[in-house]
């Protein structure tokens, strides 16, 4: 299984994505199509960061004849720009938007969106079945680019998905992007209370974040990976201002999309933004989430520039791709229980719901003998470490118990997991059905299961028992698959 890795401990966005795809091995070259469909260009090279060599890819305006940037001028941002850290001559602030030329030297003290380069690029790819990828990048700085920050139209989500399917993309691609934009157009809507179809993407609907976001998709299939992870996530600290007013990191949208995301998040280790909302929706889309590097045989690895300069840590994205080994997922967890004589039925039967709100993974109640030979209960709950004190907690307020403990289990193996919906026709009416199909992480499906509350509603409408129900769903998700 080949895997790839990502460290986001110093954050995460659209340009540090690219930057790390391919630093890992992607090949630029698969990047024309957006380029054409944009008029936009790729200006990859090559930065240091506190003594880290990393990839930079800037999103810049393509030139008509006369040097001119094509295009109409840049639409209204939706984040103002930061200043930079003192000194750095960073353009610092949101990554997605403030990319700022960290070449050998900061001389272009705050040059929002201008660059002085040309694309003199010459690219030697080494295109095999193990990805193998020289790049060499030169630039003389000849001529002045401008940086495609914020151009173009502030597209609705239905707007950008006609774009990105006008594009001739892979269908994998097409699907990811798709998918990757519904979670930021949500994410949005959810901020403003507006509806997704209606809502204009401001800054993530402009052509440069597209760009990011159909360029990490190409460059992921490229790598050709069949399963990606990300440990813990730093989204910074302080504020950041935005063109609604100044809130504090992360910012709105960032939390909304990450509440959802199958990883977790974490403050700091400095006052700066360092999510940001692209790419915390690339990565809820794409990424699985590990508390620590997988046991893998390393292939390559990279790291992508962010645009904040630190004096004592580099803002890179780090990409690791390797060969995973196990066919199954491996989840750190810990597990919690406690002994119950006490709890009313009724106490144990929301605890499902209580403690999976709260961050348990699973939980599991088991009748026991207790000291006097009294009847009770044996509450088990897995959870991540890191969520461990909150779900004991809420444990403790909602049955009473006086103690809590705690075992190390290290991990536990799982299937990935995913849910597909089978439409089922009863006497002419459509009805729908989520099935969760657990798979191994090759992608072999082994087990298919219809979700029990779906297939209960359809069975009190048509009067077709639940295992009946339950049966077509999975045939009918089975059937699909195989075409």
């Amino acid at each position: 299984m080949r895997l790839l890795a990502f460290d986001g401990r110093m954050g995460a966005s659209g340009d540090m994505l690219l930057g790390a795809l391919v630093a890992a091995g992607a090949d630029p070259s698969v990047l024309s199509p957006v380029e054409d469909a944009l008029d936009v260009t790729y200006r990859v090279h090559e930065v240091d960061k506190n003594g880290i060599l990393a990839t930079k890819v800037d999103v810049l305006l393509a030139e008509a004849d006369g040097g001119e940037p094509r295009g109409e001028g840049h639409g209204d941002d939706h984040r103002r720009q930061p200043e930079p850290e003192s000194g750095d001559g960073d353009d610092g602030g949101d990554s997605d938007d403030a990319d700022g030329d960290d070449e050998d030297e900061h001389s272009n003290q705050h040059q929002y969106r201008h660059h002085d380069h040309s694309h003199d690029h010459a690219h030697s790819h080494d295109h095999d079945h193990s990805h193998d990828h020289a790049h060499s990048h030169d630039h003389d700085h000849s001529h002045d680019h401008t940086h495609a920050e914020g151009h173009g139209p502030h597209r609705t989500y239905p707007e950008v998905v006609d774009l990105v399917e006008s594009m001739g993309l892979p269908a994998g691609v097409v699907e990811d992007a798709t998918a990757i934009f519904r979670v930021l157009g949500e994410a949005e809507a959810e901020v403003h209370g507006t509806d997704l179809d209606a809502t204009h993407f401001h800054e993530v609907g402009a052509d440069d974040a597209i760009a990011d976001v159909v360029g990490v998709c190409l460059l992921l299939e490229d790598l050709g990976v069949d399963r990606v992870v990300t440990g813990p996530v730093a989204v910074g600290g302080g504020e950041t201002e935005m063109s609604h007013g100044t809130y504090p990191v992360p910012a709105p949208a960032v939390v909304n999309i990450t509440a959802a995301a199958g990883w977790s998040v974490r403050g700091g280790p400095v006052e700066a933004e360092l999510l940001t909302p692209t790419g915390a929706a690339i990565l809820a889309h794409l990424a699985e989430g590990v508390e620590s590097l997988p046991s893998m045989s390393v292939e390559s690895s990279g790291y992508g520039a962010g645009g904040w300069d630190f004096s004592d840590r580099p803002n890179v994205l780090r990409a690791v791709v390797g060969d995973g080994g196990s066919r199954l997922v491996r989840d750190e967890i810990t597990v919690l229980e406690t002994n119950l004589d006490d709890a009313t039925p009724e106490v144990l039967g929301g605890l499902q719901e209580t403690l999976k709100d709260a961050g348990a993974r699973d939980v599991t109640i088991v009748p026991t003998t207790m000291k006097k030979s009294r009847p009770g209960h044996l509450v088990k709950v897995v959870v991540r470490p890191e969520d461990a004190e909150r779900v004991a907690y809420r444990l403790a307020v909602e049955t009473g118990t006086l103690g809590i403990r705690e075992h190390g289990a290290g991990h536990r193996w799982t299937a990935r997991r995913e849910f597909e919906t089978a439409t089922l026709d009863v006497d002419g009416d459509d009805y729908e059905v989520s099935v969760k199909v657990g798979s191994d992480a090759d992608g072999v499906v082994y087990d298919r299961s219809a979700e029990y509350d779906d297939a209960l509603a359809v069975a009190n409408e048509t009067g077709l028992p639940v295992r009946e129900v339950m049966r077509r769903a999975v045939d009918a998700v089975a059937s699909d698959d195989a075409e």
